[in-house]
């Protein structure tokens, strides 16, 4: 699976404006540094799963909403668990996560 991070972008941007929310406040929320989401929404940067989740988090949804377009049903807050479980994560560690969700994903079950 190849990602788009202009799709991404413009997924994260969409639900920002969604909210009518500014740059600068998701920045603060997500503790980014500033004029990076400027960068990440025209696909100029690319995210880490960290800044991923925690923007997913600071917007209020799901990482999914981003990476493939869809988010959770409102109310489902399972996700939230997982995002908590991957914040204490070393950098290998996300590679690993994300390697397996991916996997995961592309599985029939």
């Amino acid at each position: 699976m190849e990602l788009d991070y202009r799709v991404i972008g413009r997924r994260i941007a969409k639900r920002r404006k969604s909210l009518g929310l500014t740059q600068a406040v998701v920045e603060e929320k997500a503790a980014l540094g500033q004029k990076y989401l400027s960068s990440i929404e025209t696909g100029k940067s690319i995210p880490s799963t960290e800044v991923i989740m925690r923007l997913a988090a600071a917007l209020e949804t799901t990482p999914d909403e981003f990476l493939v377009g869809t988010a959770r049903p409102e109310g489902e807050d399972a996700w939230k668990a997982v995002a908590e479980l991957l914040r204490g994560m070393s950098d290998r560690q996300l590679d690993l996560a994300r390697s397996f969700l991916l996997w995961l994903g592309d599985q029939t079950l």
